[in-house]
């Protein structure tokens, strides 16, 4: 297996106005938690080792139960999560593989029991940073945990 390269070392302004991007996400109208579920997915969907281990790290370290994090792949059949999640979980979804047809209204129905407009943008915007995030670290190959400790991960204790 070849070396691939860094993006972000190659590509260093780029990075600093993607993690401003990933940090106005962070702030926005959408709670952390719920943050936690849509990268979680939206990494295990795209195949993302780096991203869902930093991020099944983040979430435990902000108190996220251990069983929810494992329940993350199979949400719909889980007992674990509210509607509010659920929706969320759903809008990752088909925001991360788009059908053919477009999002479909009875998704897009659920998410608005859930979540004022304002919100509704914001989610969407954190699935976008989230996919892109995911998109450079399979392209580029980042090991997951390579950054643990840059990103206090390390407090975690998932070994």
């Amino acid at each position: 297996m070849s070396q691939r390269i860094n993006a972000f070392t190659q590509s260093p302004e780029l990075f600093k106005k993607y993690i401003e991007f990933g940090m106005l996400v962070k702030s926005g109208a959408i709670e952390e938690s719920i943050l936690h579920l849509v990268e979680i997915r939206a990494s295990q969907m795209n195949g993302c080792g780096f991203c869902l281990d930093m991020h099944v790290k983040q979430a435990k370290i902000h108190g996220e139960r251990e069983l929810r994090l494992h329940h993350v792949a199979i949400w719909r059949e889980s007992t674990l999560f509210s509607p509010r999640e659920r929706a969320a979980l759903a809008w990752t979804e088909v925001l991360t593989h788009l059908p053919e047809q477009g999002v479909p209204d009875e998704i897009y129905e659920r998410v608005r029991t859930q979540f004022s407009e304002k919100e509704i943008s914001d989610l969407s915007f954190a699935v976008m940073a989230i996919n892109g995030w995911n998109r450079l670290n399979v392209g580029f190959r980042t090991v997951p945990g390579s950054a643990d400790k840059a990103y206090g991960l390390d407090k975690a204790h998932l070994e």
